[in-house]
C-alpha cells in the first residue's frame, strides 16, 4: 500500500511537470526559454515518472532497465539542451531581453 501511494505521488508529480514543461514550450517568448521548458519535461517530468514506475516494477530486472533509462535521460537531455543553446548562440540568435528589466538594470 505504501509503495503504491509513493508511486502514485511520483507519477502524478511527473505528469504535472511534463504538462508545465509542455505549456512552457508553447508559451515562453523565445528559443532559449522554450528549450528550458523542454529540459524540464525531459529531465524532471520523465525522471519522476520513471522513478514512480520503479516502485511498481514486479521484478528487479525491470527496475534495472528503468534505472538505465533514467541515467541515460539524465545525461543526454541536459547535454542536448546545452548543445542546442550553444548552436543557436553561434548562429547569431540572441536571447529575448525585456525592456523593463533592461531599464531597471541600467539605472
Amino acid at each position: 500500500m505504501i509503495l503504491e501511494t509513493v508511486s502514485a505521488v511520483l507519477l502524478i508529480a511527473g505528469a504535472i511537470f511534463a504538462v508545465i514543461g509542455g505549456i512552457g514550450i508553447v508559451r515562453l517568448p523565445d528559443f532559449f526559454c522554450r528549450i528550458h521548458g523542454a529540459g524540464i519535461t525531459d529531465t524532471l517530468g520523465a525522471g519522476l515518472i520513471l522513478t514512480g514506475l520503479m516502485f511498481l516494477s514486479p521484478h528487479w530486472v525491470v527496475t534495472v532497465k528503468l534505472v538505465a533509462i533514467l541515467l541515460l535521460l539524465w545525461i543526454t537531455s541536459p547535454t542536448a539542451t546545452h548543445t542546442l543553446a550553444n548552436a543557436a548562440l553561434e548562429t547569431g540568435l540572441q536571447p529575448h531581453v525585456d525592456e523593463a528589466e533592461e531599464a531597471a538594470s541600467s539605472s
